[in-house]
């Protein structure tokens, strides 16, 4: 037969109520180079998610001629040689700021550099048209 014996004394090598042990040190958590890169692609999908909506969602706010504006609300500028969006805000608005003119004529055409070709064709906001 066996006994069993319970004891109010502590055992070597029992946790007590402070660390695991005076001399034992505390484990520390260590991730692999794998580890790592998981963590980080854990990390960075809520911000690949959402930009990838953005652009999916983005993509059909773009000006166009066919969707954009009624046929009769604008007229055409043909770009010449030399010519800057600024100098065709001047020229076809005169009283106007041409700030305002080019960030209209830029929201018109779907220009987002502000850069025009010799030979293309600009539609201007008929507020600033003849």
């Amino acid at each position: 037969m066996s006994a069993i014996t319970i004891s109010t004394g502590t055992m070597p090598g029992a946790m007590t109520g402070t660390a695991a042990g005076a001399g034992t040190a505390a484990t520390r958590l260590r991730l692999t180079a794998r580890g790592r890169r998981v963590l980080l692609s854990l990390a960075a999908l809520p911000a690949v998610v959402a930009l990838s909506a953005a652009m999916i969602s983005g993509g059909s706010a773009l000006a166009t001629r066919a969707d954009g504006a009624p046929a009769g609300s604008f007229d055409t500028v043909t770009v010449q040689a030399g010519d800057s969006l600024w100098a065709i805000a001047e020229r076809v608005a005169p009283a106007a700021d041409p700030r305002d003119v080019v960030a209209a004529f830029s929201r018109l055409n779907g220009l987002e550099a502000g850069l025009v070709s010799a030979g293309q064709q600009l539609a201007i906001p008929a507020e600033y048209a003849d």
